[in-house]
């Protein structure tokens, strides 16, 4: 409306007090909406953080030495003192104060702020499992969590017993509260469905907005499910924060989905 009502144009043929000042106004106007933008957009994200596991030396003892060079025997031990000494649970809730207070600075500035979370080794815990199959993937058979018993994944599934991440549900419930909408989106199968909302209800994981699982004939890259999610998720929400334990649960097909993602760690397993 002022650019309208001016009668100058800012140029040389301006001599006038008045129409100076109108001009220097108009630039303040349009300096301050080129700015705009920057000032709500996305602050910059975190930078990765890296595990900090055990050093093969720091296993060895008079009683049970290590072996020269890479061996699976080795690289167990450390992954277990990595879990035992607490370094692990501490790596976690380092990426999540990252998560935690990007969120924190972003909430207010969006209109229907959400986040993405995995599920498995970022907001409940197979440490059981894994310790009972010996860092394996056992997919079927039993579970009955026996001493030197194998523990079939579906079943343990099943169980719905797996003990929340400590960090990720804090965070859950710190978002919760500012109003954040909050998407579980997991490669466990529809038929694990009911069991998997079971667990996250006795985990402590209430009030969530939706759970995206996989469905059962869906074979390959869990990528292009992951993604395909998310990006429904983002049609109708910022999705401020999205947090997993694989790489593949971050990777996107159609452009970026959240503004920033975070990675937590596990040298355990791996899913393409």
């Amino acid at each position: 409306m002022i650019f309208r009502k001016a009668p100058h144009r800012c140029g040389n043929e301006v001599r006038h007090q008045i129409g100076l000042r109108r001009c220097v106004g108009a630039l303040a106007v349009m300096l301050m909406a080129a700015l705009m933008p920057a000032i709500v957009s996305a602050a910059e994200c975190p930078a990765r953080r890296e595990p900090n596991i055990p050093p093969p030396d720091s296993i060895a003892t008079r009683d049970t030495p290590i072996a020269k060079g890479f061996n699976i025997d080795t690289y167990k031990r450390q992954l277990t003192k990595y879990q035992d000494s607490g370094n692990y649970n501490a790596d976690i809730a380092a990426v999540i104060v990252d998560a935690t207070r990007y969120v924190e600075g972003r909430v207010e500035q969006v209109r229907w702020p959400a986040v993405v979370l995995d599920i498995d080794e970022t907001s409940l815990s197979n440490w059981d499992n894994l310790k009972a199959d010996d860092f394996g993937f056992i997919e079927d058979g039993p579970c009955s969590l026996q001493a030197k018993m194998a523990c079939g994944f579906n079943e343990w599934i099943n169980k719905a017993i797996a003990p929340p991440i400590e960090p990720t549900l804090k965070f859950f419930q710190f978002v919760r509260d500012r109003n954040v909408a909050v998407f579980f989106i997991t490669g466990r199968r529809e038929k694990q469905r009911r069991a998997t909302l079971w667990n996250l209800d006795r985990a402590g994981f209430t009030s969530w907005a939706g759970v995206a699982t996989r469905p059962d004939d869906q074979h390959g890259s869990i990528v292009p499910f992951k993604s395909g999610e998310r990006d429904k998720v983002a049609e109708k929400y910022t999705i401020l924060a999205n947090i997993g334990d694989q790489d593949s649960d971050l990777e996107d097909l159609k452009g970026k989905s959240a503004e920033c993602s975070f990675k937590l760690p596990n040298p355990y397993y791996f899913i393409p």
